[in-house]
């Protein structure tokens, strides 16, 4: 198993037309969504910062890949590639770690 995590913290004024806090949400949507659309992704959870303190980032992924092979073909799936457009306009940072467990 394949845990990949991803945080970001976004922009602070509204992006796309919606709020920091309304872009988290779609985030939550998209990435949510993508269960049963990206083959070998077993698990997809989004977490949105309720502390908001200096050193905390604004969403977080947690997700879980059958196999480091389902993780190399989640990158370029067109539905994750529609979510890293959408993210282009809305992050300003992007941290990540993959591990196996």
């Amino acid at each position: 198993m394949i845990v990949h995590i991803v945080f970001w913290r976004l922009h602070e004024r509204s992006a796309n037309g919606r709020t920091k806090q309304e872009n988290a949400l779609e985030m939550k949507r998209r990435f949510e969504a993508l269960v049963g659309v990206i083959p070998g992704l077993v698990r997809c959870t989004i977490g949105i910062d309720f502390a908001q303190t200096p050193d905390s980032a604004d969403v977080a992924l947690y997700s879980e890949f059958e196999s480091r092979a389902a993780l190399d073909g989640y990158q370029p799936h067109p539905a994750h590639q529609e979510i890293v457009a959408f993210l282009k306009d809305v992050r300003t940072e992007r941290r990540v770690v993959d591990y196996a467990i």
